[in-house]
């Protein structure tokens, strides 16, 4: 996700909004814990981190667990359902999107359940335009990884009705 988030506040930049990003990771593997902020602003952003959220994006239980006070009443709740198997009650509109399932199933590799859940986050809350969040993904990934890392993103925007 921490990738994601990166994407995220350039694509906010692109499209002429200011942005700040920050990131914090288990110090183990792939895989452990990790964490992505975005504040993303049309005007101008007086603190780097984030009090309340507007929107959460979980990929595991635990994040639910230990995020989902930081999410502010009416807020959007982004989970990908293959790893998050006890969906919490909240004030919030909740999408629950088997992204890691899909990565697997249709790209091989769930390493890109990221870019699905970023495709969905997109559609969902339409903050960035998909102009520019595919400039972004386009400049931020390796020539090598683009084209499955760009499918995968439109895999997400695809199952936001």
């Amino acid at each position: 996700m921490v990738l994601a988030g990166q994407i995220l506040g350039r694509a906010a930049a692109y499209s002429g909004k200011n942005a700040v990003q920050t990131q914090s990771y288990g110090a183990e593997a792939r895989g452990t814990a990790a964490k992505s902020e975005v504040i993303i602003s049309d005007g101008k952003i007086g603190f780097p981190m984030v009090r309340k959220c507007d929107v959460l994006v979980a990929m595991s239980q635990e994040t639910v667990e230990k995020n989902l006070k930081n999410l502010k009443e009416n807020g959007v709740l982004l989970l990908d359902s293959t790893n998050v198997t006890n969906i919490p009650t909240a004030k919030a509109t909740i999408y629950a999107i088997p992204a890691t399932e899909i990565a697997e199933k249709t790209f091989g590799q769930k390493l890109y359940a990221n870019m699905i859940m970023l495709g969905a986050l997109t559609k969902i809350t339409n903050v960035i335009d998909e102009k520019s969040m595919e400039k972004a993904v386009e400049d931020t990934l390796p020539k090598k990884a683009l084209t499955v890392n760009l499918q995968a993103y439109k895999k997400g925007m695809e199952l936001i009705g």
